[in-house]
């Protein structure tokens, strides 16, 4: 194992304790309260956490070219699940969303499954056809479209900050296998009406938007969820006020074991234990990047870019709606969060980070 595999091991080691003892400091009244168990939340997530492992594990074992030969065959069953969830009935639909499949009383969101299958369909395209990634009919265009279809199932659903998160991936992956920025630009700035239409299309995002903007301006409705994290994050002050102690997770601050885990963080652990976290992201992101540079081998290299990609992107948006620089959207804060399809499909990215880069020449250690 690389030095930058092995900090990599232990920087994600750190978070997923991080993530276990704030699960359940974050969780446990409100749980008792509805379920009559404290433990109820942690203890799901720590079957997540097991079924995550195991399925890390069954990624480092697959060769790695086993992976990208069958990268198109992942990509249509990824492709299925996202229709499949759609399908009245047999996709489970809550709050006005149809994301979740159920199996044997855990849920699956595809979308999850999709980010991943994605990444490694355009790891083994772009490696592929490497010398067509220029072209715009032959070379652009037929991830362009795989992109789209992908984005566009999941916007379906509706789940728009997961449709960009797809987006996003693609275009980073595509950008660094050779596609002209010109073609990149362009695409881009066609998309923004597209998106903008989008928000004006649905009541509830419109208002997020504006109340992103001025959140007070309904404090005790729609801007409500966003001003409790507020005063979480101002009540934590340099050293926070202890861990298991916060008041805004008393039925104050809603969704707090999961999309605002890191405000509670904030309260409890202050300024210095946000910060870390924080760090301990920016050392993650930074060696996976750095591991992506120094793989040689073109798909294994985009595979481990794409992955560190999609988990930038995730803590950026899940801190920024925290601390009110971004709309809020549920995005789970990776390997902490309550959450289990993310905290599956984390660590196998994770696992397949290690097959990457265990079964592919690298630059130095």
């Amino acid at each position: 194992m690389t030095k930058n595999a092995k900090i990599i091991l232990l920087t994600v080691a750190v978070l997923l304790m991080i993530g276990i003892v704030m699960i359940y400091s974050t969780s446990a009244v409100y749980a008792f309260d509805k379920y009559g168990d404290s433990g109820y939340f942690v203890k799901r997530h720590l079957i997540y956490l097991a079924i995550g492992i195991s399925l890390a594990v069954f990624c480092m074992s697959v060769p790695a070219r086993g992976v990208s030969s069958n990268a198109r065959i992942i990509m249509l069953f990824c492709i299925l699940l996202l229709v499949i969830v759609l399908v009245p009935g047999i996709g489970t639909e809550a709050k006005g969303a149809r994301r979740w499949l159920r199996f044997f009383g855990l849920g699956v969101q595809p979308s999850e499954i999709a980010k991943i299958g994605l990444i490694i369909y355009l790891a083994d395209l772009t490696a592929r056809k490497k010398h067509l990634m220029q072209n715009l009919k032959f070379g652009f265009f037929p991830p362009l479209f795989v992109i789209g279809l992908t984005a566009g199932l999941v916007l379906i659903e509706p789940d728009l900050g997961t449709s960009v998160s797809i987006l996003f991936i693609g275009f980073v992956v595509m950008f660094t296998a050779g596609a002209r920025f010109k073609h990149m630009l362009a695409i881009t700035l066609s998309m923004i009406p597209v998106l903008a239409l989008a928000i004006k299309c649905e009541p509830y995002r419109m208002k997020r938007v504006l109340l992103f903007l001025n959140p007070g301006k309904d404090p005790r409705g729609a801007g409500f969820q966003l001003m409790q994290s507020f005063i979480a994050l101002g009540s934590g002050g340099l050293l926070g006020v202890g861990l298991g102690a916060s008041r805004q997770k008393l039925f104050y601050l809603p969704e707090a074991h999961t999309d605002f885990i890191f405000s509670i963080i904030g309260e409890e652990l202050g300024f210095l234990g946000a910060a870390s976290v924080l760090l301990l992201f920016a050392v993650l992101i930074w060696f996976l990047l750095r591991l992506s540079f120094k793989i040689m081998d073109e798909f294994a290299s985009r595979v481990v870019l794409g992955i560190s990609v999609m988990i930038a992107f995730e803590v950026m948006v899940n801190i920024g709606v925290s601390i009110g620089v971004l709309p809020t959207k549920g995005l789970p804060l990776p390997f902490i969060s309550y959450g289990g399809s993310s905290l599956v499909c984390h660590m196998a990215a994770i696992g397949l980070v290690f097959n990457m880069a265990r079964g592919a020449e690298t630059r130095g250690g």
